[in-house]
């Protein structure tokens, strides 16, 4: 499983819309609205680089209007108490 951060900047009265569009994205497992220079930061969980390239390139500025700049970041190594392919189950 790899696992991307993508920090977002978005037009603040779109915010809510953007928020429920990243959410249908398959792949988008959580959503945070942040403080500091990005409105949300999005963690994305897929099989691998190349489907979180798909969703950050191609699903997420056709499908999510308001995203007004982002910045991606890919997990080299996840550390956590969970195993977290086992509870997101990743084909």
């Amino acid at each position: 499983m790899t696992t991307a951060i993508v920090l977002i900047n978005v037009n603040r009265p779109e915010l809510k819309t953007v928020i429920e569009k990243l959410l249908e994205l398959e792949g988008v497992t959580e959503v945070y609205a942040v403080a500091g220079e990005y409105d949300l930061a999005a963690v994305i969980r897929a099989k691998d680089s190349y489907v979180i390239s798909e969703i950050v390139t191609d699903k997420m500025p056709h499908n999510v209007t308001g995203i007004t700049r982002t910045k991606t970041l890919i997990s080299l190594k996840s550390f956590s108490k969970f195993d977290l392919g086992k509870l997101f189950s990743l084909k």
